[in-house]
């Protein structure tokens, strides 16, 4: 058999031509994004190990979280579906908070598309009402967790509790300028607010249409939690005059207060650029020279002044005593909490207001109490100005808050806002504890 007669199948062979012969359009590799492909991916080598992700999942796998899985309905042997592990959800806030993510929305979304979400969800779907829940019920949890955190960091010789400091953030409220009220307009707004709960609610008792009653049922809902917001504000224009007549009379004509529609327990405050905006007071407490969190609370008073006292008492229910020193912000001395703190054998030092006049504000002034004296002298010798430069590494957390985007609440009212900032403070700790533990 000849070599004609073996491939006599094959097509013919056009013989290669020179580049000013060739003609037509060139050829190229472009994308074809309707096939399918199957690849085998491994999650856990998509994350390194010294990922803040593995840190964080490391301290949630040893704790104690029984309190929370015994509120869960769905058991073995029995009808339910079953529910998302609280170990991981508390991961999950926990990560999304250090990652600047303050949306459960866009956490769930990270869930989906992100490796180490995805590495730390292995599997399990994520809803993001759940999230939202989570994320601002468990403020109770949070508490003992970081209260537990701190203890163990101080076992191990991490931090010092004698020394504590403690200053203050103003945090942007979620409820916006124009939602400040009046009086008289909130009487007006609630009276035509339960006008409108009460027609909806005739409307839906006296239509059968089922599809028509759920949706009149959703307007009446939405016009009666505004009907209870504006009674909330009307609450608190009370609180506000009370606290205005408790002040001292200055002799100057005070405007009329006025309360917030969306946030009724947001207050303006003067902003750390000079502006005044709806925000609330986050006091923090912090080892001196270290950057870990050791109490957190969340008030609506615009000044510091008069926020000594609370937080050493908080401080001595969660550590079961005094520190031996406190150190504050100017805006902290006020008279009375220096003498209470005086009595309670605490070292308080924190800068005294310049004068006016141009006299020094550490000399003795005409009734001084003992207190008051012995901070006078304090501030006044080398030692207590060494001791009081210990304070200015606080200020390092709230720069770390602010690059985690802890600008504006998106939560409304101070327990919700209380549970936020607790989920900033925990991963501050969790990962500076770590960095300390391996330096």
């Amino acid at each position: 058999m000849t070599s004609d007669e073996l491939f006599e199948e094959l097509p013919a062979q056009m013989a290669p031509q020179s580049d000013a012969v060739a003609g037509g359009a060139p050829r190229l590799r472009e994308p074809k994004r309707d096939q399918i492909e199957l690849r085998a991916v491994d999650i856990d080598s998509l994350v390194g190990q010294g990922h803040p992700i593995r840190i964080i999942w490391s301290y949630v796998e040893g704790l104690d979280l029984s309190a929370l899985e015994d509120r869960i309905k769905a058991r073995e042997h029995s009808p339910g579906h079953p529910s998302m592990a609280p170990r991981l959800l508390l991961a999950l806030w926990l990560c999304a908070t250090s990652d600047g993510v303050g949306s459960a929305r866009a956490l769930a979304r990270l869930c989906e598309s992100h490796d180490a979400y995805r590495w730390l969800c292995g599997g399990v779907s994520v809803n993001y009402h759940t999230l939202a829940d989570f994320r601002v019920g468990c403020a109770d949890l949070l508490d003992r967790l970081l209260a537990e955190h701190v203890a163990a960091l101080a076992k191990a010789g991490l931090i010092d509790l004698d020394t504590l400091a403690q200053d203050g953030v103003r945090v942007r409220a979620s409820a916006g300028a124009a939602s400040f009220r009046r009086a008289a307009t909130l009487d007006r707004h609630l009276a035509q607010a339960r006008a409108v709960v009460e027609a909806l609610k005739r409307e839906v008792d006296g239509n059968a249409d089922a599809s028509n009653r759920r949706i009149k049922a959703a307007a009446q809902r939405a016009a009666r939690e505004r009907a209870e917001r504006l009674q909330a504000a009307q609450a608190a224009l009370a609180e506000i005059r009370q606290q205005r007549q408790q002040r001292r009379d200055n002799g100057k004509a005070e405007k009329e207060p006025r309360a917030s529609t969306t946030d009724p327990q947001a207050r303006v405050m003067k902003m750390a650029d000079g502006g005044f905006r709806p925000a609330y007071n986050v006091q923090v407490a912090s080892a001196a020279g270290e950057q870990i969190v050791v109490a957190v609370t969340v008030t609506n008073n615009g000044s510091d002044r008069g926020l000594l006292r609370p937080m050493l008492e908080r401080l001595r229910a969660r550590l079961d005593r005094f520190p031996g020193r406190h150190l504050a912000d100017g805006g902290f001395n006020s008279a009375a909490d220096l003498e209470w703190a005086h009595d309670q054998a605490i070292e308080v030092y924190c800068p005294p207001t310049q004068s006016k006049h141009g006299t020094d504000p550490c000399a003795p002034r005409r009734g001084d109490g003992a207190g008051v004296l012995a901070w006078r002298a304090r501030m006044a010798s080398e030692a207590g100005q060494a001791q009081y430069k210990r304070r200015a590494i606080c200020e390092c957390i709230h720069a770390r808050w602010r690059n985690w985007d802890l600008r504006q609440s998106t939560v409304c009212g101070i327990e919700k806002v209380r549970a936020v900032v607790l989920w900033y403070a925990l991963a501050n700790n969790i990962i500076q504890g770590h960095r300390s533990a391996t330096a």
